[in-house]
Order: C-alpha cells, then structure tokens, then sequence
C-alpha cells in the first residue's frame, strides 16, 4: 500500500534534468534534451497536440461527402496541399530594363539606376512558360519511333541473287586487273626495261614490318659524340694519374671485375655480405 501511494504522488520533475529539487518549469517535460530515461522503460517522443486537433483530411462535396461531416474541420485550400506544386514568383528583366533605359537615352550608371528604381518589368513565370509550350501542336500525320523494317525479299534468297551479284563483282575487277597487267607490261616492253618489282606473282610474299624486324641487323657502332675540333686532336689531360695507357687499362679492367660485389650504383662503395 505505501508503494501504491509513493507511485500516486511521485513528482513528474524526478526523470528531468534538474530533478525534483531543482528549478522546474512545464517547458522541462516537453524538451527532449532535458528529460532521462525511465528503469526498463523506452524513452517517450513526441510533440504536445493542442486541443481541438483532428487528423485526417475532410471529404469535400466533390468526393461525395455531406456537409455534416465538414462540421468543426478546419478549411483547407487546395494551395496548401503538400502535393501542390508552388509557382515561383516571377523575378526581373534587367535585359529588358536596360534596353528600355538606353532607348530613352539614359546611358550613365546613374540614370540607369533610378530607371530601374522608377520602372518595373517582370519575366514570365513557369506556368506561362508551361502554357506556351502546351499550346503547340503536332501536325496529325506525325508518328513517333523508328520505322518498319522493308520485309526480306525471299525470291531473291531462294534464287541465290545476291552470291550472283557478289560473283559478277569479282569477275570484273578480275577482269580490270589483267587489263592494267597487261598495259603495264605493253609499256615495260616497249620501254626495253623490265622491271620485276611490277610484276605481281600470285604467290609472292611481301615483306612486312615484322618480318624485317626479325632478321639480322649488324650491329653499328653509334656516333661519337660531337666536339670542337680544337678539342679533337690536341686536347690532353693536365694530370696523368697512370704510369701509361696499359697501366690504366689494367686497373680498369680489376675495377669492373671488383664492382660487382661493392655496394653503390658505380660500384665505388664498401663490400656486401654474403647472401644466402
């Protein structure tokens, strides 16, 4: 009984953030980020409906509805509809304002500014734009799509026309290759030279870009690298570090062999460990 009698008179405050001892206001039990949520219980959502709220949208008289039902229902105007599309407002041709302006003469900043302030010229709205577009029509005989197909003419496959068309073409271009054969060899003849690379074999093979490219080249040194001719035969170093030329052939010919296991991309650094 004492429980029952706690729950009765527990104060509304005990699951806000101030508390039951603190400073509590209504406003407190309706703002979201103040209240607490109860032990096993799910936290409550929600907005405070004011009296006299009805859910639900009336039946107008074009639905078939009475004018009964209507009673204590709020107007709605179709304006108001979620689904309504709403029409922009209409904004200012300044193209329009400053032709005006400059056919009265006025070509200062300033006149053009108070014309504008004393003038008003407003474009067309999407609905008349709408409007205009609707009112074009399409002439009667106009047909949307791609057109028919022409129908496959059976005959012609059945009687083999087109491999007699495609046999009649290769005759005569057969036939205009021999004749530019023979003129090319009258002309040869004529001429006392005869030239083989004109005459064309059935089955010769022609040289293409890969098969040069697969046969043997010798090597060609390439060019040496330009220099002054002052330079070319006269030049000599200031310094002679080797005893002679074989000397210095020989210490390089020990350095390529001792590069190998240095470190360094010119092979100058220290030895590399073994690698297993």
């Amino acid at each position: 009984m004492a429980a029952d009698t706690l729950s009765l008179f527990e104060s509304p405050y005990k699951y806000t953030a101030a508390g039951e001892l603190g400073i509590n206001r209504d406003t407190m039990l309706q703002n979201e980020l103040l209240l607490r949520t109860e032990l096993g219980k799910p936290k409550r959502r929600g907005v405070i409906i004011p009296a006299g709220t009805t859910y639900g949208r009336p039946n107008g008289m074009r639905d078939g509805g009475s004018s009964e039902a209507l009673h204590g229902w709020p107007t709605i105007s179709s304006s108001t509809l979620p689904f309504k599309r709403k029409e922009k407002a209409s904004q200012r041709d300044f193209m329009a304002l400053n032709r005006a302006a400059v056919s009265a003469g006025l070509v200062t900043a300033n006149a053009q500014y108070e014309f504008r302030a004393t003038h008003d010229v407003r474009g067309k709205t999407t609905s008349e734009e709408g409007q205009r577009n609707r009112t074009r029509r399409m002439p009667p005989s106009m047909v949307y799509g791609i057109s028919t197909r022409p129908s496959t003419p059976i005959f012609d496959l059945l009687e083999h026309k087109y491999q007699d068309k495609w046999l009649q073409e290769r005759r005569k271009l057969e036939l205009a290759k021999r004749q530019e054969e023979s003129k090319m060899g009258r002309y040869t003849h004529s001429a006392g030279v005869i030239n083989s690379a004109q005459k064309r074999s059935p089955g010769q093979v022609y040289e293409t870009r890969a098969t040069l490219l697969r046969t043997y080249q010798n090597p060609v040194d390439p060019d040496p690298l330009w220099q002054m001719p002052k330079f070319k035969n006269n030049a000599q170093p200031s310094l002679q570090t080797f005893r002679s030329g074989r000397a210095r052939t020989f210490a390089y010919d020990n350095f390529e062999s001792d590069m190998i296991s240095r470190k360094g991309n010119l092979g100058h650094g220290t030895y590399e460990s073994a690698k297993n």
